[in-house]
C-alpha cells in the first residue's frame, strides 16, 4: 500500500479560479459579490474552493465555510451552524464576539439551551429575525475585514438555507462579503428544489456562474504525474507505459482518476464503475477496519470519536488501529473531534453497500446512542426511520418540528411536523409523545406552512382539520388561524369572514375570544365593514383587558385607531395607538405593526417632526429585534425615508435608501426599492433610470406600480416627455380604486403632462374629476376629512388643470403652494416656481422675482437638480440674478425640452417660506444666535458639510455638530435644508462656495 498525501498544486483550473478571484476582488473593494460553482462529484469542486481559501486568508479575508449534508434537508441552517461554529471557537476572532452579541446566531452553537429559551418568536418572524442576523453580523465583520463565506454542497441543502442564501445574494450591496457555493450538477434532476434557486440567482448581475468541466488529457496527465505517490513503487510502471489508459477511463474526472490509480497501484482488477471501485478499496481493509468503516457510514458524512467508539463497542487500541489503517488509505480523514469521509461519494457507496438489516441494526445504535447524549432530534428522527422505529420517530419528529420553528427554520418545522402527522396513526397510544394530539400537531404544522410562505397549502390544512374536528373549542381555535392566513394573502374575504365569525361564536371567554373577535375586526375592516369592524374591535379589546391576551389587546387597539381616522377623529386615533405602543405586547409583528400606523398617521396629518421620532423608533426596535426585513420593519424603514423626503432632509434620506436595493428580485424587493426613485428623481440621480429597468417586471404589482410608475412618469416629464408620462399615469389609475387617495397625486402628475402638452378636453377634465371624487369620497361614502398632503395635491391637480386651460392666475398656484407649507419643503418649490411664472404674465415682476428666489434657494438646498435647473432657465429668460450662482446644479442628466407654455418641461414649483429675504439685517427670529453659531450657520446656508464648515473656521467637526444642533433648536426646525431656508429668508449669507447636496 502506498499513502497518499493532498495534491499542493491546483492544474487545469486557472480560469475557473481567475474567475473566483475576480469575484473575491470585487468584494475586497466594496462590491459583494456571490460565485456558484457546479460541477459532477469528484470533479473538483472542493479542491478548488479550498484553494480559494487559502488564497483569501492571505489576502486578509475571514473566511466562513458550512457544508451541507445529506441528512440536510431536515436540519436547518446546517452550513450556517457548522460555519459559526468552527470561526466562534477560534481564539481573538471577529466571528466570536459578533455572533455571541445576536441570540438568534448563537442559538445556533451547541450547548445554547439559554438562547432557545429567550427567544419568543417563531416560525416566520424567528426566520426574519435570524436572517437580518446573519445580514448584520457579516456587514460588522465586513467593516473590519473582508469576508468569504462558502457554502459547500448546496445540491443537499435545506429550504430554509436555500432561502438564506437568496436573501444575502439580494441584500448585499457594497458590504465586503464575498459569498460562493458549490453544488452537484449531475444530481439535479429537473424537479431538484435548488434547480429554479439557481435559475434565480444566474439572473443577478452581481453573482458568478463557475462550471467545471472535465480536466483535458494533458491536465489530467499532469495532475496525476503531480501525486506524490508517483515517487517510487509501481507509479514507475504507470510512467513507463504512460498513463492514457487511466485518463480515458477517468473521463477527465479527477476523483475517479485518482480511484483508478490506487487500484491500480494495490495491483486490483480494475471495476467497471466507480462505486465498485471505491468498494475494491475498501474490501482490501482488515476486517475491523471494514466493519468501522461501514459504522461510520451510517453516521453520515461526519462522525465524532466518542460515537464512533461507543457504536462499533470496540476497546481504544484495536478501533485506534482501524481507524489509522483506514486514515492512511485516505478513505476517512482525521479532524480536531472526529472523521470525515475524504469524499461524499465513497461514503454513499459505503452506506449503500451495507446489508438492510445491517443497516437497519446499526440506525438503531446511532438513535439509542443519540438519545442518550441529547443529540439533535432532526438525527434522531432520521435514524428512528431509518431503524423502522415509528415510535421514536414520532416522538423525535415533534421535538424536531417545534425546534426548527424556534430556529426560525419554518419550511423544516412543516416538513418534520407533517411527517409526525403521517405517524400518528401507525403508533399506538402508549407509545405517542404526552402531552400532544394529533390537532395540536396538525395547527402548529399549519402555523409552520403559512410562515414558510405557503398560506395556501396551511389553509388547506385547517380545512381537512375543521372538517375532523368536533371540539367547540378547537373549531374556534382552527377558525381564528384560518382567518388570520387568509387574510395575510389577502385571498377570500367572505370565508375570511365567516371563519372568524364563527370562532368568535364558539370561543369561550378566554384569550381565544380575544384574539377571535381581533381577527374578525381585522377581517371586517379588510372587507370595507367599518362600523362591524369598530364594533368588534372595542368588543375584542374589552374581553382582552379582561383576559390579559395583550396581543389581542394592541391588535385591536390599532383597528380601533384607524377607525376614528377614518371618522375624522385624529388626536382619538393617536391617543389609541400610543397606547399600542406603550409597552410590548407579546406578539413582535404587532409592536411593529402599531408603531408603524402610529407614524403614519403623524406623517399624513403632516406632523413631521412627531413621525421621524416615532418611525425612528420603530425601525430601532426592529434592528434590535433583528426584524429589519420583517414586512412592517420594512414598511417602518420606507415610512422613515419618506418623511425625511417631505420634510427635506434629503441627505437623511438617500442615506437610508442606501439599503435599497436595485437589483430586485422579489415583490417585497421592489417595494422597497421604488421609494428610493423619489430623492433620485427629485435630484436628476443617473441611477434613477437603472432602477426603473429591474422594477419594470414587478409593474404587476399595484404598490410598485403606483410608487415606480409615477416616479417613472415625474421622470419622463423632467426629460421632455410628458407622453410616456401619461402612459404611466393611465396605467396606475386603471389599478386603483376611485376612492384612494393616492389617486390624487398621480391625476395631478398627469395634469402636468397635459399642461406641457397644451392640451384639455376630457382626458383633462376626467384626471380633475377623479381627483376631487377620491378626495371628497371614502370606501363607504363621503370622507370626514382629508389630511393635509391630500388637499394639497388636489390643489395642486385644480392648479394644473386651469395651467392646462391658460387660466392659472397666481392665486390658484399661490393656494397649491400654501397648501404644502405644513412641512412638504420640495413640494412647496415646485409649487412655488409656479407661482413666480404665473406673477411674472401678470407683470408683478417683483413678487414673481421674490417668489422664484426661494425657490431656487430651497431647490439649490435639497440638491434638486432638475427643478433648480428648470428654475435657472425661466431665471434667465426674466432676467433675475441666481443667488446660488456658486453652486452648480448637482448631478443632473441631460434632457428637458421646452414645454407648450413656454417653460421648461422640468415642470414643478418655487419654493421657500413666506416672506422673502431681507439683506443687510437679522431679524429677530436669528437674534437667539451667538455669532459662532450664525457663522456656522451661514455656512450650512451654503450647503457646506460639517467637516468644510470646520476647515473653514477651524474648529473640530463634532464642535460644528453641536453647534448645528443649537441650530436647529433654537430656530425651531427639524433639518438642515429647513435652517437654510430660514437663513435665507432672514438675509444672512455666507462667503464661501459650498456643496449645495
Amino acid at each position: 500500500m502506498v499513502t497518499r498525501t493532498p495534491q499542493r498544486v491546483l492544474i487545469g483550473r486557472s480560469s475557473e479560479l481567475d474567475q473566483l478571484l475576480g469575484v473575491l476582488d470585487g468584494a475586497a473593494a466594496g462590491l459583494a459579490g456571490v460565485a456558484l460553482v457546479g460541477g459532477d462529484a469528484g470533479i473538483g469542486k472542493t479542491r478548488i474552493v479550498t484553494e480559494l481559501c487559502d488564497l483569501a486568508q492571505r489576502r486578509g479575508f475571514v473566511t466562513l465555510a458550512g457544508q451541507c449534508a445529506e441528512l440536510g434537508d431536515a436540519l436547518p441552517y446546517l452550513p450556517l451552524a457548522d460555519a459559526l461554529r468552527t470561526a466562534a471557537a477560534e481564539p481573538g476572532g471577529p466571528v466570536g464576539p459578533a455572533v455571541t452579541a445576536r441570540p438568534a446566531l448563537r442559538r445556533l452553537l451547541p450547548g445554547d439551551d439559554a438562547g432557545l429559551a429567550e427567544e419568543t418568536a417563531t416560525g416566520g418572524l424567528a426566520q426574519q429575525r435570524l436572517f437580518g442576523s446573519v445580514l448584520d453580523m457579516l456587514s460588522e465583520v465586513a467593516g473590519r475585514h473582508p469576508v468569504l463565506f462558502v457554502f459547500e454542497d448546496l445540491h443537499w441543502a435545506d429550504r430554509s438555507t436555500r432561502d438564506l442564501l437568496v436573501f444575502l445574494t439580494r441584500m448585499l450591496q457594497r458590504e465586503r462579503v464575498c459569498l460562493v457555493g458549490t453544488y452537484r450538477t449531475d444530481d439535479l434532476h429537473r424537479r431538484h428544489p435548488l434547480r429554479p434557486v439557481l435559475a434565480e440567482l444566474r439572473r443577478l448581475p452581481l453573482v458568478t456562474a463557475v462550471e467545471l468541466p472535465p480536466l483535458g488529457d494533458d491536465d489530467m496527465a499532469a495532475y496525476l504525474a503531480s501525486l506524490d505517490r508517483y515517487d517510487d513503487g509501481p507509479a514507475g510502471a504507470e510512467r513507463e507505459h504512460g498513463f492514457g489508459a487511466l485518463i480515458e477511463r477517468a473521463g477527465g474526472n479527477p476523483f475517479f482518476a485518482e480511484e483508478l490509480l490506487a487500484a491500480s497501484a494495490d495491483h486490483s482488477r480494475l471495476p467497471g464503475t466507480l462505486a465498485d471501485l471505491m468498494l475494491a478499496r475498501v474490501e482490501a481493509l482488515s476486517d475491523t477496519a471494514r466493519q468501522v468503516l461501514r459504522i461510520a457510514a451510517v453516521a453520515g458524512r461526519r462522525v465524532g470519536h466518542d460515537l464512533l467508539r461507543e457504536a462499533a463497542g470496540l476497546g481504544d487500541l484495536p478501533l485506534e488501529e482501524a481507524l489509522r489503517e483506514i486514515v492512511s488509505r485516505r478513505l476517512l480523514t482525521a479532524g480536531s473531534d472526529g472523521y470525515a469521509f475524504r469524499h461524499a461519494l465513497l461514503q454513499e457507496a459505503v452506506y449503500d453497500d451495507l446489508l438492510p438489516g445491517e443497516r437497519t441494526r446499526l440506525h438503531a445504535t446511532f438513535a439509542a446512542l443519540l438519545a442518550e447524549r441529547g443529540g439533535s432530534p432532526a438525527e434522531l428522527a432520521h435514524h428512528h426511520l431509518a431503524a423502522h422505529d415509528t415510535p421514536g420517530a414520532l416522538r423525535a419528529s415533534v421535538e424536531a418540528g417545534r425546534l426548527a420553528s424556534q430556529l426560525g427554520a419554518p419550511a423544516e418545522a412543516h416538513r418534520h411536523l407533517d411527517r409526525a402527522l403521517e405517524l400518528w396513526d401507525q403508533v399506538p397510544a402508549s407509545g405517542r409523545p404526552a402531552g400532544e394530539s394529533r390537532p395540536r400537531i396538525a395547527l402548529a404544522s399549519a402555523a409552520a406552512a403559512a410562515a414558510a410562505g405557503d398560506s395556501h397549502r396551511a389553509s388547506g390544512q385547517l380545512r381537512r382539520l375543521r372538517r375532523e374536528a368536533d371540539d367547540p373549542v378547537l373549531v374556534a381555535e382552527i377558525g381564528e388561524r384560518l382567518a388570520y392566513y387568509l387574510a395575510d394573502a389577502d385571498d377570500d374575504r367572505d370565508e375570511a369572514t365567516a371563519a372568524a365569525r364563527e370562532a368568535v361564536d364558539l370561543a369561550p371567554h378566554s384569550p381565544l375570544l380575544a384574539r377571535a373577535l381581533a381577527t374578525y375586526a381585522r377581517t371586517l375592516w379588510w372587507s370595507y365593514r367599518i362600523e362591524e369592524a369598530t364594533t368588534t374591535a372595542a368588543r375584542a379589546l374589552e374581553v382582552a383587558q379582561e383576559t390579559g391576551a395583550r396581543d389581542a389587546e394592541a391588535s385591536a387597539l390599532v383597528v380601533l385607531a384607524l377607525s376614528e381616522e377614518s371618522s375624522d377623529d385624529v388626536e382619538r386615533a393617536v391617543d389609541l395607538l400610543t397606547r399600542a405602543t406603550r409597552r410590548p405586547s407579546g406578539d413582535l409583528s404587532i409592536d411593529l405593526r402599531a408603531r408603524f400606523n402610529h407614524a403614519r398617521i403623524h406623517y399624513e396629518h403632516g406632523h413631521l417632526a412627531d413621525a421621524a421620532r416615532i418611525a425612528e423608533s420603530g425601525v430601532r426596535l426592529a434592528a434590535e429585534t433583528g426584524l429589519t426585513w420583517s414586512a412592517f420593519g420594512t414598511d417602518l424603514r420606507f415610512l422613515h425615508y419618506l418623511i425625511h423626503y417631505a420634510d427635506g432632509d434629503w441627505d437623511a434620506a438617500e442615506r437610508l435608501a442606501a439599503a435599497f436595493g436595485v437589483r430586485v428580485g422579489t415583490r417585497a424587493e421592489a417595494q422597497l426599492s421604488s421609494f428610493a426613485l423619489f430623492v433620485e428623481v427629485g435630484r436628476g440621480r443617473a441611477g434613477a433610470e437603472e432602477r426603473l429597468r429591474w422594477l419594470t417586471p414587478f409593474w404587476s404589482d399595484e404598490l410598485v406600480s403606483y410608487m415606480a410608475r409615477g416616479m417613472a412618469a415625474e421622470h419622463a416629464l423632467w426629460h421632455g416627455d410628458p407622453e410616456t408620462a401619461l402612459e404611466h399615469v393611465d396605467a396606475i389609475l386603471a389599478t386603483l380604486e376611485p376612492f384612494d387617495p393616492g389617486l390624487i397625486r398621480i391625476a395631478a402628475t398627469g395634469l402636468w403632462a397635459l399642461a406641457d402638452l397644451g392640451r384639455t378636453g376630457e382626458h383633462c377634465d376626467d384626471l380633475l374629476r377623479r381627483a376631487r371624487h377620491a378626495a371628497a369620497n371614502g370606501p363607504n361614502g363621503p370622507r370626514a376629512r382629508m389630511g393635509p398632503e391630500g388637499l394639497a395635491w388636489l390643489a395642486r391637480a385644480e392648479a394644473e388643470w386651469h395651467r392646462a386651460h391658460g387660466t392659472a392666475d397666481p392665486e390658484v398656484w399661490r393656494r397649491a403652494t400654501e397648501a404644502f407649507g405644513f412641512g412638504f419643503v420640495y413640494e412647496e418649490a415646485r409649487s412655488r416656481r409656479r407661482l413666480a411664472e404665473s406673477l411674472l404674465r401678470t407683470g408683478d415682476r417683483t413678487a414673481a422675482h421674490a417668489e422664484w428666489e426661494r425657490a431656487v434657494t430651497v431647490a439649490a438646498a435639497l440638491g434638486a437638480g432638475p427643478l433648480l435647473a428648470a428654475l435657472r432657465e425661466s431665471g434667465a429668460r426674466a432676467g433675475f440674478r441666481d443667488p446660488t450662482a456658486a453652486a452648480p446644479a448637482p448631478d443632473v442628466q441631460a434632457g428637458g425640452a421646452s414645454t407648450a407654455d413656454g417653460g421648461s418641461t422640468a415642470g414643478g414649483g418655487a419654493s421657500g417660506r413666506p416672506g422673502g429675504p431681507s439683506a443687510g439685517r437679522e431679524p429677530g427670529r436669528l437674534a437667539g444666535l451667538t455669532a459662532r453659531e450664525r457663522e456656522v450657520l451661514a455656512h450650512v446656508a451654503d450647503g457646506l458639510a460639517n467637516r468644510e464648515i470646520g476647515e473653514r473656521l477651524f474648529i473640530s467637526q463634532k464642535t460644528v455638530s453641536v453647534h448645528v444642533s443649537n441650530i436647529l433648536a433654537k430656530l425651531g426646525v427639524s433639518s438642515r435644508t429647513q435652517a437654510a431656508a430660514v437663513a435665507h429668508q432672514e438675509g444672512l449669507t455666507g462667503a464661501g462656495d459650498g456643496n449645495t447636496v
